[in-house]
């Protein structure tokens, strides 16, 4: 290792280094170039996936010291000195625009590197002696370069927020917990475990939350000057989860069916394996849904949003009698799922399958009361679960205790709606109709599993993804379904 007089930089330069070893290796034998790109080029699967990861943690390590350096540009640059403060003398109103203007970034991004820098710094205590950094599990994982300055932000906004609120241990528990699962989230990932670990911290403050969340509702609907009708509105929880799994349900119903999913006239009269549910050979084409050349393949043209549109018009037009009766949403349900104590005391957090924001016991038991609402009790006695080889496709139990284990795409978490229930083995190759033989995916992530070669394992701690060797040669299982995606606080 290079020689370094500053002990703390030896990580980076050992990042760096690592980075130098994992380029050389990408290249398979061959001799870097004098142009980036060529190399890039000639770099293989694996290799380019390795010298990303050890870019990322240069970048990781990099912005931990940018942290600590920000926390004291911030300390030095107090409003209480005024003048004398270091932003004002080089010429700046605050240590935030100092650091942005150095770093060419946002003033947001600065101001992010001087919370995670007062966060993680060790403090002075009265009597002069060093005491630990406030957020020490945080402060540990961005010193070691496993965690990012936006993830440890998040973390620890989040935890300030509570802790007037949530028990100590609770909270130091939480943060380490936290800490751990933001291993290989992305930031918006990361927020969904955040939304959940609060309303678990701190379920008091989920009841005025969802209530102010509900006198914020609205829907505005005008003709605008071009003929266009116009919707602008914001719904909560309990008022948009029954419309946002009516439309999933049209649009994925929509989709599968012009990709060749029980769609009428298609080469085969049976449900495929990947059905598992089917949609009756249901499909509201339009102008925009056209036959490619003759051959009676369906080539759908329109966009994502204007599916949407077009599903919510159908509903509509289902509901004012149109002559259309049967619409795809037979498997589709709105599933609220409380705790048992939470249910019989009326206080602590349910959720909703497929929106991410919890609700309080209160909203969970006024859903529960209506009749087109499932609610799940959780921990209390279900129907059998299981059928072995006597049932070909999941029923809609056993799909909803899936969703109860993946919380919708156990890869990537899609919402439920969008997922269909897959046999890990075969139901033709002698694959049982079992939750242990079952996953939720959508038809991208399905479509990704078999097409690379993923392997997927199930067993008492969740599910696991297993990439192929030309992903990760050492096959380094990744957590999936709510292991990843859900906030998950110790035992």
């Amino acid at each position: 290792m290079a020689e370094v007089t500053v002990t703390h930089l030896a990580p980076l330069v050992e990042a760096v280094q690592s980075v130098d070893a994992d380029w050389l290796s990408a290249l398979g034998g061959g001799f870097p170039s004098a142009v980036v790109d060529d190399d890039v080029e000639a770099m293989t699967d694996a290799g380019l996936l390795a010298v990303n990861e050890a870019l990322a943690s240069v970048g990781r390590r990099v912005q931990a010291l940018q942290a600590r350096i920000a926390h004291g540009i911030s300390r030095r640059s107090a409003r209480e000195l005024g003048a004398d403060g270091l932003a004002r003398k080089a010429g700046f109103r605050s240590a935030e625009k100092l650091i942005a203007a150095t770093t060419g970034g946002h003033v947001g991004d600065a101001k992010k590197l001087v919370q995670v820098g007062d966060a993680t710094a060790g403090r002075m205590t009265f009597s002069g002696e060093r005491a630990p950094a406030r957020h020490p599990h945080v402060a540990t994982a961005v010193e070691a370069g496993v965690l990012s300055v936006a993830c440890a932000g998040a973390i620890t906004t989040l935890l300030d927020r509570v802790a007037c609120r949530a028990d100590r241990a609770l909270l130091a528990q939480a943060e380490q917990t936290l800490v751990e699962q933001a291993a290989g989230l992305s930031l918006s990932e990361l927020q969904v475990v955040l939304r959940r670990a609060e309303a678990w911290l701190d379920p008091d403050g989920l009841e005025p939350k969802i209530e102010n969340l509900r006198d914020a509702r609205f829907l505005r609907i005008w003709e605008d000057q071009h003929g266009m009708i116009n919707l602008d509105g914001r719904l909560d929880p309990a008022t948009g989860a029954p419309i946002k799994a009516a439309i999933d349900a049209l649009v994925t119903a929509q989709i599968r069916a012009l990709r060749g999913h029980n769609q009428p006239g298609g080469k085969s009269g049976t449900p495929t394996e990947e059905s598992a549910s089917g949609d009756g050979g249901w499909s509201w084409g339009g102008d925009d849904a056209t036959t490619a050349g003759g051959t009676g393949e369906g080539v759908e043209r329109r966009t994502i949003v204007q599916l949407q549109a077009d599903a919510l018009s159908a509903l509509a037009k289902h509901v004012l009698g149109c002559e259309q009766t049967v619409l795809p949403l037979a498997s589709t349900t709105v599933v609220v799922r409380i705790p048992l104590d939470a249910l019989t005391t009326g206080t602590g957090v349910a959720t909703i399958d497929g929106l991410t924001q919890p609700v309080d016991a209160g909203t969970a038991r006024r859903m529960a009361a209506d009749a087109e609402i499932i609610p799940i009790v959780l921990g209390g006695k279900s129907e059998v679960l299981d059928f072995g080889r006597s049932r070909r496709l999941f029923t809609k139990a056993q799909r909803i205790a899936l969703v109860e284990r993946d919380g919708g795409c156990a890869n990537c978490a899609a919402p439920p709606g969008m997922c269909e229930a897959h046999h890990l083995n075969w139901w033709s190759a002698g694959g049982a109709t079992d939750l242990d033989d079952g996953i939720l995916l959508c038809t991208s992530c399905h479509h990704m599993v078999h097409a690379e070669g993923w392997d997927i394992r199930i067993d008492h701690t969740g599910v696991w993804f297993i990439p192929p060797a030309h992903i990760d040669p050492a096959r380094t299982p990744r957590p999936g379904g709510r292991r990843r995606h859900d906030y998950q606080p110790a035992a």
